[in-house]
């Protein structure tokens, strides 16, 4: 079906309000109580770590691996089974929160995508981050514009909310307090035609899930109350999305997702896109996973499964083996 296209609606608003509202008081939060789509991907590159210092006096044993290139290259090589033919473009970033290693590991970090509807989550955290600042709750009316527009996808809600946070003015400036380097807002009110990083993706969830023991949230970014409102949110998906990333999670454990799907008009090929965290023997990982090039959403879809598999199963031993 078309990406956003409605779906029935969730008449659960009114208990989320009154959820995200006990949230805000735990977290002694006065603000934000109520919620609570071109480069080819080329070679696999992860973000800066810090190397090991040689300890004094030790013998000579050759060059260790770095960590960086060791996942990067491990990464690499689970994903060369899934690496399409054609003209589909593939990249994926990962991040174990559960690990002290906090570097996310990307596979085409310099290519940038459409982001069709995952975009929706940087909506909905830049309306959040604005009402913080104005030291508010979101009115009722963009409660339900923004379950409407995480859980069933909606594009008519996305279309208000995108207004209401000022279009790419205030998404660009909302990126810039959440350490978003590489994404641009799509022109006018195309929202779904921003461009962006797997890596960038990761970024963004982790501004939303990172509990503070390896990663701290940014000083300036997203309270508690409001990264339990998009979480929420992401953890109800609609039945007929439950679908990419979530596909990686271990059997009977929680998850929380957003997808987009996009086909262009001019090659009938699909943007196929997933974002999210899930967990794999007891660890929870965020996994970005973007696509274009799909001869069919099937296709696209099987691929961002894949590929979702196969980062996750780089990323940890525990969580072997990757797909052949």
């Amino acid at each position: 079906m078309p990406d956003g296209q409605p779906n029935r609606t969730h008449p659960t608003h009114y208990l989320l309000a009154h959820t995200l509202r006990v949230c805000a008081a735990c977290a002694a939060t006065a603000v934000v109580a109520s919620l609570a789509a071109c480069s080819a991907p080329g070679t696999p590159h992860a973000h800066e770590a810090q190397s090991p210092s040689a300890r004094a006096g030790a013998p000579a044993r050759g060059p260790a691996a770095h960590p960086r290139e060791h996942l990067r290259a491990t990464l690499a090589r689970a994903l060369r089974p899934v690496l399409p033919d054609g003209d589909t473009r593939l990249a994926v970033a990962v991040l174990d929160l559960d690990s002290a290693y906090q570097r996310i590991t990307s596979y085409g970090e310099e290519a940038t995508f459409d982001t069709a509807s995952i975009s929706k989550v940087n909506i909905l955290a830049t309306l959040l981050l604005q009402a913080q600042d104005e030291g508010r709750e979101l009115t009722s009316t963009e409660r339900t514009y923004a379950e409407e527009m995480i859980r069933t996808s909606d594009n008519a809600a996305a279309n208000a909310l995108w207004r209401a946070i000022g279009k790419d003015e205030g998404l660009h400036a909302a990126n810039e307090r959440l350490g978003l380097s590489s994404t641009r807002s799509g022109p006018g009110i195309s929202w779904g035609l921003t461009q962006t990083t797997a890596t960038d993706q990761v970024k963004l969830l982790r501004a939303v899930f990172a509990d503070g023991r390896w990663a701290p949230s940014p000083p300036r970014g997203l309270t508690q109350a409001s990264r339990a409102a998009i979480g929420h949110l992401m953890d109800g998906i609609a039945d007929d999305q439950d679908w990419g990333v979530s596909a990686a999670r271990s059997p009977g454990s929680r998850w929380a997702l957003k997808n987009g799907w996009l086909r262009r008009n001019t090659t009938d090929l699909w943007v196929i896109n997933s974002v999210g965290q899930v967990r794999v023997h007891g660890h929870r990982y965020l996994v970005s996973v973007l696509s274009d090039g799909n001869p069919t959403m099937e296709s696209g879809i099987s691929l961002v499964e894949r590929a979702a598999r196969a980062a996750i199963g780089a990323a940890s031993t525990h969580a072997r083996p990757w797909p052949q």
